[in-house]
């Protein structure tokens, strides 16, 4: 269950403020399906960021589960947006280099889910969006509706609470859109689906809630919510059960995907070998020319001083200054006498 109560949020450029939501108050169901309508620039997109985590609000309070999300540590958001929420986007955010069993993987990889369970969960998962005979294409092989049941699949492969999808017919043809909207309504029976959309056909023919936002603020809600419930105190053994749930990644698990990575992008990983050891040739050519000019500056000077010694000696030196006076003298009188 997700709570906003007051919330706001605000952007500040060049030292001028701008308002883009102005006290949201919403309460939205376990399971449901939830569209939010609006034009661009209403604050559908900040209000789907700040329930996923992927924003945070600048007063108010967001709650999942009975529970405040205002004394949460990062690890904590690390955690509710790998666990508890899956994403959806309208430009899909599939990895081009990977299959597209390995595109839903990549969920579980983070969370530290093991290789067998991965693979498992994985393929319940596109067997579920109607993607089994399609496990071992690459994104390029496949058409826009089935790239975004792709990214359906990675969304729900966790097994999250929450699915926020964001435009995700945008891109897509009528008949795909349909597709995905059923989809989402498919999953929406046991848990929440909250989708942001132009389409108001789409969501009124698939939404079992629509809400319509302008400005900032809410301006119509089809099927409000009262869900109070009372912000329960969190135990101390559900701070250990927290605490274990959060996101890893093994260091071996990360040098693989990072190996696996460059082997996939061959010619990447070659231009870049190649400028990085052209920069350290080039470097060192630097330093030795450095190095060889100051060396053959400090021969030149040594052969040069060699052959006029500059000798420093301890012997009484005379004083000459009786004889310029006598110098001077004689020439104000007339010019130094030859006699």
């Amino acid at each position: 269950m997700i709570k906003l109560d007051k919330i706001t949020k605000e952007y500040v450029s060049e030292g001028r403020k701008t308002e883009v939501l102005k006290g949201i108050s919403l309460c939205m169901r376990e399971s449901e399906f939830v569209c939010v309508l609006g034009h661009s620039g209403c604050g559908k997109t900040t209000l789907l960021n700040i329930i996923g985590g992927l924003d945070r609000c600048t007063s108010g309070d967001l709650s999942v589960n009975g529970k405040s999300t205002k004394d949460f540590t990062e690890e904590d958001w690390d955690t509710y947006r790998s666990r508890k929420v899956g994403f959806v986007f309208q430009s899909y955010n599939l990895i081009p280099h990977q299959t597209v069993i390995e595109n839903v993987e990549t969920a579980l990889t983070i969370s530290g889910v093991s290789r067998e369970e991965r693979r498992k969960k994985a393929i319940d998962a596109l067997v579920k969006v109607g993607l089994s005979e399609h496990l071992r294409k690459k994104p390029s092989q496949l058409s826009g509706g089935e790239m975004q049941r792709v990214a359906i699949a990675r969304a729900i492969v966790n097994d999250p609470e929450t699915i926020l999808a964001d435009e995700p017919t945008g891109a897509l043809d009528s008949k795909n859109s349909e597709l995905v909207m059923n989809l989402l309504k498919e999953i929406s029976k046991d848990r929440l689906v909250v989708t942001v959309t132009h389409n108001d056909e789409l969501a009124k023919k698939y939404a079992t809630r629509t809400i319509k936002m302008r400005d900032g603020e809410i301006e119509s809600d089809s099927m409000p919510y009262d869900g109070n419930y009372a912000v329960k105190a969190e135990s101390d053994k559900d701070k250990t059960k927290r605490k274990k749930n959060h996101s890893f990644m093994s260091y071996g698990l990360a040098a693989h995907l990072s190996f696996k990575n460059l082997i996939n992008k061959k010619v990447r990983t070659i231009l870049t070998s190649a400028a990085a050891a052209i920069a350290v040739l080039g470097i060192s050519l630097v330093v030795a020319c450095t190095n060889g000019l100051n060396a053959f500056v400090k021969k030149i000077q040594k052969d040069s001083m060699s052959s006029f010694p500059v000798t420093v000696s301890n012997t009484h030196l005379e004083d000459y200054s009786v004889y310029i006076n006598q110098f001077l003298n004689s020439y104000e009188n007339g010019g130094i006498s030859n006699t």
